[in-house]
């Protein structure tokens, strides 16, 4: 195994990031770690030129919700790999992380050298998950499977389309945000109905809800 020349850590808590930068660095001297406290942050990072062979990535983001960063990082950098690092370990968590497209799941309470040892894994083309991890039960599992594959076929301008449909903008509202002509912003939304299957901007919405893992969490607790 070549060993990595430059690893993407996205996270905005301090001391984890210091912690998983020594444990790279241990584990493959010469790498450089570098970081991004934000979705937006990664994707400047990962569009300066740098060649990345990995990113590190927290799903507790702020100004993120559920699995959207992950969504997005990998629509844009589709042979990228990304490995989530989070604190976050409901089993249906991981499974759902691995269907949009993660090359693995690392748990924060990892040691070091398990951290070492999944970053090799991934570099070696195998995906990695937490020691002990047992999938859920299968209950909904084709329907999120499906969810996942649909998700993925839209373009990186829908997601951003389809995140400010679930903040409750309206189309004026949005092509502002982004920038563009309203006429454009009702033909991704059109493009996203069609490709989520669904026949209106609320079930689109109850849809891309599903991405929340907040919801997961809150059934976990049974609440």
């Amino acid at each position: 195994m070549s060993v990595p020349a430059h690893i993407l850590i996205v996270d905005d808590h301090p001391l984890f990031v210091e912690a998983l930068q020594r444990a790279i660095s241990t584990a493959f001297p010469g790498t450089v770690a570098h970081s991004a406290i934000s979705i937006e942050a990664a994707k400047t990072e990962l569009g300066s030129g740098t060649p990345f062979d990995i990113v590190l990535l927290d799903l507790a983001l702020p100004g993120v919700r559920g699995f959207d960063g992950l969504l997005e990082l990998r629509t844009l950098h589709p042979r990228m790999p990304i490995v989530v690092v989070s604190a976050l370990e409901d089993p249906r968590i991981v499974q759902d992380v691995m269907r949009y497209g993660a090359a693995g799941f690392i748990s924060k309470s990892a040691d070091r050298t398990e951290i070492a040892e999944a970053i090799k894994d991934v570099l070696e083309g195998s995906l990695t998950l937490p020691k002990g991890y047992q999938p859920p039960e299968v209950q909904t599992s084709e329907t999120r499977s499906d969810l996942a594959r649909r998700l993925r076929t839209l373009t990186p301008k829908q997601l951003s389309v389809l995140r400010m449909l679930r903040q409750g903008l309206l189309n004026k509202q949005i092509a502002h945000e982004l920038q563009i002509e309203e006429t454009t912003v009702k033909a991704h939304v059109s493009e996203i109905l069609r490709k989520l299957n669904v026949s209106s901007r609320t079930q689109a919405v109850i849809e891309a809800q599903k991405l929340d893992f907040s919801i997961i969490l809150g059934e976990a607790n049974g609440s």
